[in-house]
C-alpha cells in the first residue's frame, strides 16, 4: 500500500515556509526587520527634520557650560583647596619622582645604565638579548641622544610604575567582583578607543604644561591593558585549583595571594608588556605638552620637517621599545617554568651577581668620567639622512614621467578618493547614516551592538560636530581600505611562505614598536601637508597589526580541512577563497577591527599636519586651551571609535541548547 508524504510546508507550524527560511538565515531576518522599521520611521523623520546634515533642533550647545568650567579651573588653579592640597601635591610628587629617577640614571653613568640593561636582559632572556640590550643603549649614545633617552626613560619608569599599580588595583576589583567588572568594562572600552592625543587637553588644563601633565596622561592611557589582563587572569584561574585551596580552609586573602595571583602570572606580565609599550608611545606624544626627552626632539623635527633629526631621535625610541618588549615578553614566557642553568646562577643568587657586576661597571665608568655619553663618541646621522631626503624630494616629489611623483599621488588620492568620499558622507541624510550603521552592527552582532553604535553616532550629531566627524570618517574609511588591501595581500603571501614570514618579522617588529608620532615626518617630507599624508602615515602604522593577525589566522586553519580541499583537487586560489578565508573569519574581523582603531589614532594626530576635521579641533583646543572645542572633539572621537569598534567586531552570542 502506497503512503502519501505530506509536503514539508504542511508538516506543522514552524517546520517550513518563509518563517523557517528566515529562522535559518538570521542575518536576512534582521535586515528585513530593519527595512520594515525604516519604511515606517524614515518618512516620519524626514517630514519632521528633513534630510541632509544633522538638524540644529537636535543639537546641544556645550560651549557655554564647558567654557564656564574652563574659566573656573583657570581662575581657581592656584587657590582652590582641591588644587592646593591634593592635585598640587600629586604634581609635586610626580616632578620629584621623575627628577629622582633621572638623577639616579645620571649617577649610574652611561656604562652603568648599559650594564644594568644588559644584565637584566641576561637574567630574563639569556645572552643573546643581553647583547642586544647593551648594543641598543650604545647606539642611543652614538646617535647623540643619551640625555634625551635618559629623560624619556625616567618619565617612563615613573609612569609605568603608577600605571601598573593603578591597573592592578582596577584589575583586582574587576577580577573579584562581577558587578565591578560590568561597570569597568565600558570605561576601559572608552579609554581604549580614545586616541592618545585626546587625553592631553584636560590634563593640561588641570596640571599645565610640563612633566606632571605628561606623566598623568601617560598613566591614564597605559593603565587599561594592565587592568584588563589582570582581571582576565584572575577570572580565568583554574577552578579545580581554587576549589582545592578553598577546601583546605584558606581565607579569601590567602586564596588571592597563594592561588589566583600565581596562576595569573603570565597575564600580569603580558599586561606589564602592553603597559610599557603604550606608555612609551604616549610619552613621545606627550612631548606636545612639555614632556621633554626624545619626544620633544621628534616634535621639534616635525615642526621643521627635519627628517634627519627625527630619525636620530626616532631610532632610540624604537630601540627602547624593542629592549623593553623583548625583556618583558621573555619574562612572560618563563613565568611558572623551572629555572635552568647552573645552580649558582638561579633565583636570588643570579640577581645578586648581576647587581654586583652592574655596580662594578658603574663605578669604573664614573671613575673614568662617564656620567653622560662623551661628545667625541657621537656619530652624526642627521646630515646624511637629510641629504638623502633632499635627493628623494628632488627626484620623487614630482615630475617623474608617466607615474608622476609622490606629491602627484597625494593630490590624486585626495581628489579621487578622499574628496568624493567626504562629499558622499556629508551629503547623505543623517538618518540614512544611522540606518547604515545599524545594519552593519546588527549584521555581525546583536541588537544591543546595533543600539550602541547608533547611539554613538547620534551623540556625534547632538554634540554639533556632524560634518567634521564625517570628514574624519572618510579619512578613516579610505585609509582602512588601503590598509586591508595591502595587509591581506602581504598576509596571504606570508601565510604561504615561511621565508617571506621570517623576512617580514623584523620589519614588522620595527614598524609596530615605533610610536605614532614618528610616522608623520617622512610622509610630510614626501607628500607635503594635508589629508593624504595623514592617511599614508595611518596606513603604515596600522599595516603591521593587520598583517600579523591575518597571517596567524590563515596559518591557524585546521590542516585536515586544507588536506581535504587538496584531495578534492582544489587549486591554491580555491583553497584560499573557499577554505582558508571562511575558516579564518574571526581573525580577519579582528584584523579589520584593529586596523580601524589604529588608523583612527593616527588620523587624529594628523591634525598636526593638516588633516583637518576632528584632529584639527583637538590640536586647536590644545594649543589655545579651549576646553569646549577640544573636549567636544575628543568626545566625538570616542563616539566615532566606539561605533567603528562595534561595526567591525562581532559580538559573541550565547548559544541556546535545543530541547
Amino acid at each position: 500500500m502506497a503512503t502519501a508524504h505530506a509536503p514539508a510546508s504542511a508538516a506543522g507550524p514552524g517546520t517550513g515556509g518563509p518563517l523557517a527560511a528566515l529562522r535559518g538565515r538570521p542575518a536576512l531576518g534582521k535586515l528585513l526587520l530593519l527595512l520594515a522599521v525604516a519604511a515606517v520611521a524614515v518618512p516620519l523623520v524626514h517630514a519632521r527634520w528633513g534630510g541632509g546634515a544633522w538638524p540644529g533642533a537636535l543639537t546641544a550647545d556645550l560651549s557655554a557650560p564647558l567654557g564656564e568650567v574652563n574659566d573656573w579651573i583657570v581662575s581657581n588653579r592656584d587657590s582652590h583647596p582641591l588644587f592646593v592640597y591634593f592635585l598640587g601635591h600629586v604634581s609635586n610628587a610626580v616632578v620629584l619622582s621623575v627628577r629622582g629617577v633621572y638623577l639616579a640614571l645620571l649617577a649610574l653613568g652611561w656604562a652603568g645604565v648599559t650594564a644594568v640593561a644588559a644584565l637584566v636582559a641576561w637574567r630574563t632572556a639569556g645572552v643573546r638579548l643581553a647583547v642586544t640590550a647593551g648594543a641598543c643603549f650604545v647606539v642611543c649614545g652614538l646617535l647623540g641622544m643619551w640625555v634625551p633617552t635618559m629623560q624619556t626613560l625616567a618619565l617612563m619608569v615613573v609612569a609605568v610604575l603608577a600605571s601598573v599599580v593603578l591597573g592592578i588595583l582596577l584589575g583586582l576589583a574587576a577580577g573579584l567582583s562581577d558587578r565591578t567588572f560590568r561597570f569597568l568594562r565600558p570605561v576601559l572600552d572608552t579609554m581604549q578607543v580614545l586616541p592618545a592625543f585626546a587625553y592631553l587637553l584636560p590634563v593640561v588644563l588641570v596640571f599645565g604644561i610640563g612633566v606632571p601633565g605628561a606623566v598623568l596622561a601617560t598613566v591614564v592611557y597605559a593603565a587599561p591593558p594592565m587592568a584588563r589582563l589582570t582581571a582576565l587572569g584572575l577570572r580565568g584561574a583554574d577552578a579545580g585549583v581554587m576549589e582545592a585551596v578553598t577546601s583546605l580552609g584558606a581565607t579569601g586573602r590567602q586564596r588571592l595571594l597563594t592561588a589566583r595571583l600565581p596562576l595569573a602570572r603570565k597575564e600580569l606580565l603580558l599586561g606589564l608588556n602592553q603597559t610599557i609599550m603604550m606608555a612609551l608611545s604616549m610619552a613621545v606624544i606627550a612631548s606636545v605638552i612639555g614632556a621633554g626627552g626624545l619626544g620633544d626632539r621628534v616634535y621639534q623635527a616635525l615642526s621643521s620637517v627635519d627628517v634627519g633629526a627625527a630619525l636620530a631621535a626616532g631610532i632610540p625610541i624604537v630601540l627602547l621599545a624593542v629592549v623593553l618588549d623583548r625583556t618583558t615578553e621573555a619574562a612572560g614566557r618563563k613565568a611558572g617554568t623551572e629555572p635552568t642553568g647552573r645552580a649558582a646562577l638561579r633565583g636570588a643568587r643570579g640577581w645578586a651577581l648581576a647587581a654586583v657586576l652592574a655596580a662594578a661597571v658603574a663605578v669604573v665608568g664614573r671613575l673614568g668620567g662617564g656620567r653622560v655619553w662623551p661628545e667625541g663618541g657621537v656619530v652624526p646621522v642627521a646630515g646624511p639622512v637629510n641629504t638623502a631626503k633632499d635627493w628623494m624630494v628632488d627626484h620623487l616629489y614630482t615630475g617623474i614621467p608617466v607615474i608622476g611623483g609622490t606629491a602627484d599621488w597625494a593630490a590624486h588620492f585626495t581628489s579621487w578618493i578622499l574628496n568624493p568620499l567626504r562629499g558622499g558622507l556629508q551629503g547623505l541624510p543623517w538618518w540614512s547614516v544611522l540606518l547604515i550603521v545599524a545594519a552593519l552592527a546588527w549584521t555581525i552582532g546583536t541588537w544591543r551592538t546595533a543600539l550602541t553604535a547608533v547611539l554613538a553616532m547620534a551623540a556625534i550629531g547632538v554634540l554639533g560636530v556632524w560634518e567634521p566627524s564625517m570628514d574624519t570618517l572618510s579619512q578613516v574609511v579610505a585609509a582602512v581600505a588601503v590598509t586591508l588591501v595591502l595587509g591581506f595581500a602581504v598576509a596571504v603571501g606570508a601565510a604561504r611562505s615561511e621565508r617571506l614570514e621570517r623576512g617580514l618579522r623584523p620589519v614588522l617588529d620595527v614598524f609596530q614598536t615605533m610610536p605614532q608620532f614618528v610616522y608623520l615626518i617622512p610622509v610630510v617630507a614626501l607628500f607635503g601637508v594635508g589629508r593624504a599624508p595623514a592617511a599614508a602615515a595611518a596606513v603604515v602604522y596600522a599595516l603591521p597589526a593587520v598583517v600579523r593577525i591575518t597571517t596567524q589566522g590563515l596559518r591557524g586553519v585546521d590542516p585536515a580541512a586544507m588536506e581535504c580541499a587538496r584531495s578534492l583537487g582544489a587549486t591554491p586560489g580555491q583553497q584560499l577563497r573557499q577554505v582558508q578565508l571562511p575558516l579564518a573569519r574571526p581573525a580577519l574581523l579582528l584584523a579589520v577591527n584593529q586596523g580601524v582603531v589604529l588608523v583612527l589614532a593616527v588620523v587624529i594626530i594628523g591634525g598636526l599636519v593638516g588633516s583637518g576635521a576632528l584632529g584639527y579641533d583637538v590640536v586647536f583646543g590644545l594649543a589655545q586651551g579651549d576646553l569646549a572645542t577640544g573636549l567636544v572633539a575628543g568626545a566625538a572621537i570616542v563616539c566615532l571609535g566606539l561605533m567603528l569598534d562595534r561595526v567591525t567586531q562581532p559580538t559573541a552570542r550565547r548559544s541556546r541548547k535545543e530541547s
